[in-house]
């Protein structure tokens, strides 16, 4: 499918409701602040002489995703080192800009977008009335429904290609048409829960599936389905009981098979041992009560408490997978 124009909806698209407009700005600082009270503090410089931006931003939470509408009217330059916690996918209505992922430029305009990873160090510039659709989502839950699809726990971070063609794959502007409508016509309905978990799973699952990733393979594959019954059983019983003492051996005897096959199940359908796939079900585990229930427990506890005993090496495994240490993310959800 091939777009020049946008319809007029998505030209439109949050700014016949008030109520989701968080603020209008002719002042750096207040839109500097403002906008990283949604996404997250960075530094903001105008390029050109002015001070007075023109900005605006309307923001619709969606559970674990938002809606977002943002310009800038004077040229300007966003730093804000890496995102961390969360996926921001840019597709510009108006006005053109440009995004240093890494040191690799990506170009966008009204038919190029991005998808900026959390791990990513970045660099934005924006054109004078650079107007852009933005979805911002929660890594855990892109990270958990990514798990759920392809069977196993994720060996590394999930990460996608830089550069989305937006207005190209059917799929994905299907599923934007009928978010912004949505919230034009029925703008309460965003709020009922069961709604939002469902547009929350709609928005997931269509991007894991359009978007290339290092989990494309996987996803198509979604080998879940084809692994015997007894990995899947096996499976089943780490994610019932992670926080308890397992041994190779006895996770064969509770599948009916020889330790020689168990091993053989995973490497095959899960390219990994056993005891792999439960120390990732265990950092993930560990990750959730650090993000929702780190305050009663110190890191230690936490992680004892999902079966780890060599704390060198949980810390280790644990910033491979997530990209910053336990007491980091302690820290910084304590101050959420």
């Amino acid at each position: 499918m091939t777009r020049t124009t946008l319809s007029p909806l998505l030209r439109s698209a949050l700014l016949n409701n008030a109520r989701q407009l968080i603020f209008c700005s002719q002042d750096l600082d207040e839109t500097r602040d403002r906008v990283g009270a949604v996404f997250k503090p960075h530094r903001l410089q105008a390029l050109g002489k002015t001070k007075a931006i023109d900005s605006r931003l309307h923001h619709v939470p969606i559970q674990r995703v938002s809606l977002n509408r943002l310009r800038y009217g004077a040229d300007v330059q966003i730093e804000p080192e890496c995102l961390e916690q969360f996926f921001l996918i840019q597709m510009p209505l108006q006005g053109e800009g440009e995004v240093q992922c890494d040191g690799e430029r990506v170009d966008l305009d009204h038919r190029r977008g991005a998808i900026l990873n959390p791990a990513q160090a970045l660099v934005m510039r924006y054109s004078q009335g650079c107007d852009q659709l933005m979805l911002r989502i929660e890594r855990e839950a892109l990270e958990q429904a990514c798990s759920r699809i392809i069977g196993r726990p994720l060996p590394r971070p999930l990460a996608f290609e830089n550069t989305l063609d937006w207005q190209q794959d059917a799929s994905w502007m299907n599923m934007l048409l009928y978010l912004v409508r949505l919230q034009k016509e029925s703008p309460e309905g965003l709020q009922e829960p069961l709604i939002a978990q469902q547009l929350e799973q709609l928005i997931i699952s269509t991007l894991l599936c359009v978007q290339p990733s290092n989990y494309s393979d996987a996803l198509r594959q979604n080998d879940r389905r084809l692994a015997p019954r007894h990995v899947k059983r096996v499976e089943e019983h780490m994610a019932e009981h992670a926080s308890e003492p397992m041994a190779p051996a006895q996770l064969a005897e509770l599948a009916g098979v020889s330790l020689r096959t168990l091993y053989a199940g995973f490497r095959e359908f899960r390219n990994q041992s056993p005891m792999e796939y439960l120390r990732q079900i265990r950092l993930q585990n560990v990750r959730h009560d650090l993000l929702h229930h780190s305050q009663a427990k110190t890191v230690t506890e936490l992680a004892m408490g999902w079966g780890f005993t060599h704390m060198g090496r949980f810390s280790r495994d644990y910033r491979l997978l997530y990209g910053e240490s336990p007491s980091e993310t302690k820290r910084r959800t304590g101050r959420l």
